[in-house]
């Protein structure tokens, strides 16, 4: 398995495995499927390029992508960790561990000692995975963009506390 940051080429790869992270689990997300379908060529060029302030790493075998994770700056100018999906096949295998890594190291490499996420409490799963990765909740929390009855709550990993990297 292969871990890399992607560049304006590999648009198509970023544009299929984002569809199928949100045709797998919509209410993941912070955008819904409707809109990233329509998102055009130059729109998934500079998302593949990292023109947005968000870069993209995929988790790919033999070629294929089988997972993707986003990392960079918010809004509020913390470096945050998006759209982490990994295929179904693949959950359990050490793609989403590997994923968390790049976007940890890249992280560092920029100067960022704490890497933000939300994500629904009740979503055990994730929730377990992020702890396992050294993420903490903190008290906040937010309605999520694509689906607003969903409340999702903040997670921090620190590099100052993370004993395993």
């Amino acid at each position: 398995m292969e871990v890399r940051r992607t560049e304006a080429t590999q648009w198509r790869l970023l544009k299929r495995v984002r569809l199928a992270a949100l045709t797998d689990s919509p209410a993941a997300f912070g955008v819904r499927f409707e809109t990233a379908a329509h998102y055009t060529v130059a729109q998934w060029q500079e998302y593949a390029a990292g023109a947005t302030g968000t870069e993209f790493w995929l988790a790919c075998v033999a070629g294929e992508p089988v997972g993707m994770i986003g990392g960079g700056l918010s809004r509020t100018q913390r470096y945050t960790l998006i759209g982490m999906w990994v295929a179904p096949r693949m959950r359990g295998s050490d793609a989403a561990e590997r994923l968390v890594a790049a976007v940890k190291a890249r992280a560092r490499e920029s100067g960022y000692h704490r890497i933000f996420l939300a994500v629904a409490p009740d979503n055990i799963r994730a929730a377990r995975f992020y702890r396992k990765q050294g993420f903490v909740f903190v008290d906040e929390r937010e309605s999520l963009a694509s689906h607003p009855h969903i409340t999702v709550q903040t997670m921090v990993w620190s590099a100052d506390e993370d004993v395993e990297e």
